[in-house]
């Protein structure tokens, strides 16, 4: 049955073959240089079955294809953040508040003031990563005295990016920080004249004091901890995101927290595909965790929506440099003789690898210990690695990753931390950072993400909008014109990028017949909005495997149901998650629509003059004098 009207195409009966989705009058950017261009596909057991025009995919509607009507809208491939924090993110979303998108400090803490009015006694209001101070009319940051203002009673963590956190008195005394409590080492408590400590943690430059203190905090109960997944997974949806390669990250243990996505997997309720890594969370027992790993399971294993990728973004934790540019660059010590036994362990077992590198001083320790292994004819190999993030990596670096076989992942750090990068470094050290234009002309497979969801947000339009203008959240202009990513080749970076990190790039990124059909129609056209429009962008229906998953506008009640949010006190029931605002330029959907509606209207004149029913326009006269002869 139809979900629309669908003047034109009556549905036929079919012996089989049949689609069970058919999506028409959309315009579709396939990202497939064969056939870059349609305004139909059909859809058939979660693969796409045909590309091409409205009558060519006519054929494959039956009776009980579902058709429905894109009404003129682009359509894109479905995106897929190759650096998320999905799975952690997942299972504390509904107790956040999210500060990402918020346009004022005023507003913000108007959210948490509501907030504390909401939160039951024993929990904390915790606004956890997605924004920065740099967006916010204010230009600054909460003080302590303004959430206890706030929130007198109730324990208010905020995480500001990689640099601090804000506690309000309630959750100074919560985390049990006192006059006696010592610095932990790279992290500093900062105190009053009395030595007590006032509500500020720095990362100096560790981010671990913020990150412990963020698990004091009450967790989910295990049926919440799916209610909050699923719902988190819902609101990527919401942007077009149908992929993400789970980054792993500290406080996410193997097995138990990925319980929730192994749970919702085999009850088919995923709504995005994952593929994950494993990350050994204890210092001094990396290798015992990598070599259980190694024997237990391979990369591989899973299925299209949920798969093991390999290790990482850490193998030894003293390999970890630290991303605070607020803070100067990290000397690490010595790692090298325990990385070279991880990165062997691996390699011999088949496994890939990602690894966290800010500073082109930590890659190239890390490439020396590959270029050791190379000789021993483990580079190139078989296994897909790749850095993440290398914002300062240098083009011999970048050379040397080339030569042996590797791959990198970018993220918009830069869009909430390139005013902190630049009071350091300087503009002109900001403008290459990261070297994008250098990492694309190498040929070194490249793919982006966000890093969401502690320091970056999830949107992955913010994301976009960061390589294609080069401007962070707070309107600095990073980039000159000649170091910019064109709309396309960042939408690349953003659907088949992804994939080539999990080798999926053969089924998943693409709009073509055999490939998954994943996909999303937008609420603006992608390649024709101002620059300043892009990060407005959201989808109007997102379609995973030919599932529904999430549905708005002309659309709404498409979409899966989901379960009611728990607990029922949570910021996500109240506030969402991002927070949208209208567009800078908010008329250009209805532009659009004026100027299709226009060239229709003249083209169908046309069609009237040249069959003598209508006379050839005449130049109208002038009505204003003003404007006479």
């Amino acid at each position: 049955m139809s979900t629309m009207p669908v003047g034109g195409v009556t549905p036929a009966p079919r012996a089989d073959g049949s689609a069970d989705v058919v999506l028409r009058n959309a315009r579709i950017h396939t990202g497939d240089p064969s056939r870059p261009s349609a305004t139909a596909l059909a859809v058939r057991a979660g693969r796409i079955t045909a590309v091409g025009d409205d009558a060519e995919v006519a054929a494959h509607v039956g009776p009980a294809t579902r058709v429905v009507d894109a009404l003129g809208r682009r359509v894109v491939p479905g995106l897929n953040d190759s650096h998320l924090h999905v799975i952690r993110g997942g299972l504390n979303y509904v107790l956040e508040l999210r500060w990402d998108g918020v346009p004022s400090l005023r507003q913000a803490l108007a959210m948490l003031r509501e907030q504390a009015g909401r939160t039951p006694k024993g929990q904390w209001i915790r606004v956890v990563g997605g924004w920065s101070a740099e967006q916010f009319a204010e230009r600054r940051m909460p003080t302590p005295a303004e959430l206890n203002e706030a929130a007198p009673d109730t324990p208010v963590f905020v995480l500001h990016l990689y640099q601090s956190a804000i506690l309000n008195r309630a959750a100074v005394h919560a985390a049990g920080f006192t006059r006696g409590t010592p610095n932990p080492r790279g992290g500093q408590i900062v105190r009053d004249r009395d030595g007590r400590p006032n509500g500020v943690l720095l990362a100096a430059p560790s981010a671990l004091i913020l990150y412990s203190t963020l698990a004091a905090a009450p967790t989910l109960d295990a049926a919440d901890r799916k209610v909050s997944t699923r719902h988190f997974l819902r609101e990527l949806n919401r942007f077009g995101l149908t992929s993400a390669v789970d980054a792993a990250g500290g406080f996410q243990s193997f097995p138990d927290n990925y319980a929730t996505v192994i749970e919702l997997a085999r009850d088919r309720e995923l709504s995005v595909r994952i593929g994950y890594h494993l990350f050994p969370q204890t210092a001094g027992q990396e290798l015992a965790d990598l070599t259980r790993w190694v024997e237990s399971v391979r990369p591989g294993d899973g299925d299209e929506w949920l798969r093991l990728n390999g290790a990482g973004e850490n193998l030894t934790w003293a390999a970890a440099d630290f991303e605070n540019f607020s803070e100067p660059r990290p000397e690490l010590g010595p790692y090298e003789a325990e990385f070279e036994k991880a990165v062997r362990l691996l390699l011999e077992h088949g496994w890939g690898f990602r690894l966290h590198a800010t500073y082109d001083e930590t890659i190239q320790r890390d490439l020396a210990v590959f270029e050791k292994l190379a000789a021993e004819g483990h580079f190139p190999g078989g296994s897909r690695w790749l850095f993440d993030h290398a914002e300062t990596v240098t083009p011999a670096s970048l050379e040397r990753i080339s030569a042996l076989g590797g791959a990198i992942s970018v993220q918009n750090r830069m869009s909430f931390q390139g005013q902190a990068f630049t009071d350091r470094y300087g503009p002109q050290a900001a403008a290459r950072t990261p070297p994008l234009m250098e990492m694309l002309a190498g040929g070194i497979p490249l793919a982006a993400g966000t890093d969401a969801t502690r320091v970056s947000s999830y949107n992955p339009w913010v994301a976009l909008y960061w390589l294609v203008t080069g401007r962070t959240v707070g309107d600095l202009a990073l980039y000159p014109p000649d170091r910019l990513v064109s709309r396309e080749r960042a939408l690349e970076l953003y659907t088949r990028g992804g994939a080539r990190i999990t080798g999926e790039d053969d089924v998943k990124g693409l709009l073509k017949e055999g490939w998954y059909a994943d996909f999303a129609v937008l609420s603006h056209d992608y390649f024709a909005v101002p620059p300043e429009d892009i990060a407005h962008i959201e989808a109007v229906l997102t379609v995973v495997g030919g599932r529904i998953v999430y549905a708005a506008a002309e659309h709404e009640g498409l979409d899966e149901a989901l379960p009611p949010l728990s607990p029922s006190w949570s910021p996500i029931a109240r506030f969402g998650g991002y927070q949208a605002s209208p567009p800078p330029s908010a008329g250009a959907r209805q532009a659009d629509l004026l100027a299709e509606a226009v060239a229709e209207g003249e083209q169908h004149r046309q069609w009237r003059a040249t069959r003598g029913l209508a006379a050839p326009q005449q130049q109208p006269a002038a009505l204003d004098p003003c404007f006479g002869p």
